[in-house]
C-alpha cells in the first residue's frame, strides 16, 4: 500500500469519527441516523476506500459507542460485509448511480446485524429494531448519493487514493 493510499484511508476515517462524534446521541440507538455512513458510497468510487471506512467505523465504535464490545463485532461486521458486497456486486453493475443504489440496499438489509446486536445489547424487539435501524440507513445512505456523487466531480474519489 502506497502513502498516498495510507493517507487518504487516514483522513477517511478521521472524517468519520469526527461527523460520528457531532450526531454520536443519534448513531448508537434503534433509530440511528449516523451521518459518516454516507461516506460508504466511497467504496464504489474506489475499493481502497474500505481500509478507511473499517478504521473510522471500529474507531468510532469504540470511543463513542455506549456497547463498545458489541459494537466492535456486530458494527464493524455489518460495514465489513456490506463492503464486501458491494465491492464484488460493482464488478457487474455499470454506473455510479446504480452502485451507489446497490450500495444503499446491500447497507440497508445489512442492518439486521445491528438489529441483533441491539437485541442482545438492550433486549430490542429483532423485526422492529431492523426496521427502525434500516430506515435510518436507507436515509442517510439515500441523501449521501446526491452528495457523494456531486463531492465526486470537485474532488475526484476515484484517484484520491
Amino acid at each position: 500500500m502506497n502513502i498516498k493510499t495510507i493517507v487518504g484511508n487516514a483522513i477517511l476515517a478521521a472524517l468519520y469519527i469526527a461527523v460520528s462524534a457531532v450526531i454520536a446521541p443519534f448513531g448508537f440507538t434503534n433509530i440511528q441516523f449516523r451521518v459518516s455512513e454516507m461516506f460508504n458510497h466511497l467504496i464504489v468510487f474506489n475499493k481502497k476506500y474500505i481500509f478507511g471506512i473499517i478504521l473510522g467505523v471500529f474507531l468510532t465504535n469504540l470511543f463513542f459507542s455506549p456497547m463498545v464490545q458489541y459494537d466492535l463485532i456486530f458494527g464493524v461486521g455489518q460495514s465489513l460485509l456490506a463492503l464486501t458486497i458491494t465491492i464484488v456486486s460493482s464488478r457487474y453493475i455499470k454506473g455510479m448511480w446504480a452502485r451507489m443504489a446497490v450500495n444503499t440496499v446491500v447497507f440497508t438489509v445489512t442492518m439486521f446485524l445491528i438489529a441483533i446486536e441491539l437485541n442482545l445489547a438492550f433486549g430490542f424487539p429483532f423485526l422492529f429494531t431492523w426496521l427502525t435501524v434500516a430506515i435510518g440507513e436507507f436515509v442517510v445512505m439515500a441523501v449521501g448519493m446526491p452528495v457523494m456523487y456531486f463531492v465526486n466531480k470537485r474532488v475526484n474519489f476515484e484517484k484520491m487514493v
